[in-house]
């Protein structure tokens, strides 16, 4: 007997018009749904008009490891089930992970209903540079973890998406400010694709005054990557001479320097011997 479907179904963000038109067909004919908030499934049923088939079950963060091991299992003996969560893509800063991994373990075939998705839209409205980005979610609530994680991203050179909870986000606009430096452009996209959607575009230091009489809505931030700073060839060398002096090779260490700073490696190796 053949395997069933993992089915990752994107939902609306915001406007329900937005729903694949696949999603309708896959929540009326599957075997399970199991969907982050029943509740919230039923009002995207009735938007949908849709009467699913099979069975409704709770899927989220506080039951996914136990109920991961029934669906999966249900998945082995040959059924589809399709995951669906609040917004956007199942998995992403959402459940669904766990039953993703679960599910290639056992062999199961995994897909998706493609859709909206508030890291995508905002990257698109934002006018930051969109060639190179990342995605880090939520940042940690705690301010010293949250401004360690900061600190680790502070030279990344893409575009860097992030999640945040209205109520901490003049918080957390303030620890980017510190982090990334006031000049910094980002964008706070806010309740995107819903009646009062806004994108607040500016410096750091901007939003950090704009947000300091609250925010309410879904909220996702873009912060635009870090400019390169190419150090003089006087500088790279005095760096490149502190870690050869410390035991690394020469050859190793001008190719690291040129690699991050696009000086010229021989550039860099001649002028190191030199500096001898």
């Amino acid at each position: 007997m053949s395997t069933g479907t993992l089915v990752l179904a994107a939902t609306p963000i915001g406007d329900p018009r937005d729903a694949a038109p696949r999603l309708a067909h896959e929540l009326a004919t599957a075997d399970v749904v199991a969907a982050e908030d029943t509740r919230r499934l039923r009002r995207l049923l009735a938007d949908l008009a849709v009467t699913p088939a099979g069975s409704v079950v709770s899927y989220h963060e506080h039951n996914e490891a136990a109920r991961t091991p029934d669906l999966v299992a249900r998945l082995v003996a040959g059924e589809r089930v399709v995951v669906v969560t609040d917004a956007g893509m199942p998995s992403v800063s959402d459940p669904g992970y766990r039953l993703v991994a679960a599910a290639v373990e056992a062999g199961v075939r995994v897909t998706c209903v493609p859709g909206p998705s508030a890291v995508l839209m905002a990257l698109a409205v934002s006018g930051l540079p969109v060639d190179r980005f990342c995605f880090d979610g939520f940042l940690p609530r705690k301010p010293g973890e949250r401004a360690k994680v900061l600190a680790e991203v502070g030279d990344e050179r893409r575009t860097i998406v992030f999640f945040e909870a209205p109520h901490r986000l003049a918080e957390t606009l303030a620890a980017m400010r510190d982090a990334f430096g006031p000049e910094r452009r980002a964008a706070v996209c806010r309740e995107l694709t819903k009646t009062y959607e806004e994108v607040r575009r500016g410096t750091l230091e901007e939003l950090v005054a704009w947000a300091q009489d609250g925010v309410k809505g879904e909220i996702t931030v873009v912060v635009a990557g870090a400019e390169r700073v190419v150090p003089s060839l006087e500088e790279a060398v005095a760096g490149i001479r502190t870690r050869v002096d410390a035991g690394e090779r020469l050859k190793d260490v001008a190719a690291d320097v040129a690699s991050r700073t696009g000086l010229s490696k021989k550039a860099l190796y001649d002028a190191a011997l030199a500096a001898r």
